[in-house]
């Protein structure tokens, strides 16, 4: 008898054709959810049959109560290797393995530049003034070069995100609790000496950060109003790491000049979210590890994690 495998939170419908699913032709019915599904009853109701789950990133909390619902389950996927969104004691309990993909720190660096580099230099209103037939020029960029980019978070992706600084020519400075010297040596940045320090003297802040309880509201009113009202915030790791109330006033009130964000602590973010509609936000809806190569990867491993798993040898398990 065939087994059953779920794909959830395909929104671009492109899990099937990113890989070569046809490994598992003959032993593994595979279909994809296309829309995210926010309420359990309708979650378990789509996938209670399956034995197989692939999920993206976070997007779907699996907690013990879910799994409770779902007892044909027997492996669980996710793309990367953390997921903080998985209860991986609670699926020890039920007997449900949990795999992971790789997953590279290449695309989110890049995205982070297009947000910095969209904010830096006006582009989303001055390609609408042009579409629309505004004004011919409206706005004054502003220069990176010689500027200021403090890093909270220096690790893989901060450190990519680093050398593309250097060679815009910025003074690159980092901090988070944990950062030495010469780790930020090494990587020809330099190490303020506290959060504070970061924010108050940085043009633009860039957060990559993993979210945790240590982290979470590591960005509050105070350090938003520490920071110049010409400078930028950019966060690509996760929304928990900003308050998200103490945000909203900052950019209404302008105690920054504005922010790039692809994280939410909702996602989708929901139609009425003013995140939406502030005129000093450069919002995109959490493409940061969305790109072909990622995809691929993603997709292909899982298919490689199944049939691990149907061999009785499962790889690159989570613990």
């Amino acid at each position: 008898m065939k087994l059953r495998c779920a794909v959830l939170d395909d929104y671009q419908g492109v899990a099937l054709t990113s890989a070569d699913w046809s490994p598992l032709t003959g032993r593994v019915d595979v279909r994809v959810l296309r829309e995210h599904l926010p309420d359990r009853d309708a979650l378990v109701a789509a996938v209670e049959d399956c034995e197989i789950l692939v999920v993206m990133r976070e997007r779907t909390p699996v907690d013990a109560a879910l799994l409770a619902r779902l007892p044909r389950l027997r492996l669980l996927i996710t793309s990367g290797l953390r997921n903080a969104s998985i209860d991986l004691a609670a699926c020890r309990a039920r007997g449900v393995t949990v795999c992971g993909t790789a997953s590279s720190s290449e695309p989110p660096t890049e995205l982070t530049w297009a947000l910095l580099l969209g904010l830096a230099r006006h582009v989303p209103a001055e390609a609408r003034a042009l579409r629309e037939g505004g004004p011919w020029q409206s706005t004054v960029g502003a220069d990176l070069s010689g500027r200021t980019l403090g890093l909270v978070g220096l690790g893989k992706i901060g450190a990519r995100v680093a050398r593309i600084g250097l060679a815009f020519g910025m003074d690159v400075t980092a901090w988070s609790p944990n950062l030495k010297e010469k780790r930020a040596a090494e990587h020809g940045v330099r190490l303020a000496k506290d959060k504070r320090d970061l924010l108050g003297g940085s043009d633009f802040v860039s957060l990559h950060m993993v979210l945790s309880d240590r982290t979470r509201g590591l960005i509050g009113e105070p350090e938003l109003r520490a920071m110049r009202p010409s400078a930028y915030l950019v966060n690509t790791s996760r929304a928990g790491l900003v308050d998200g109330g103490a945000l909203l006033r900052a950019l209404r009130e302008g105690w920054i000049a504005g922010a790039g964000l692809d994280v939410y602590e909702t996602e989708p973010l929901p139609a009425d979210d003013p995140l939406r509609t502030l005129p000093n936000v450069l919002a995109l809806p959490h493409l940061g590890y969305v790109t072909e190569g990622n995809y691929a990867r993603y997709f292909g491993q899982a298919v490689e994690d199944v049939e691990a798993f149907l061999a009785g040898a499962p790889v690159r398990e989570l613990s």
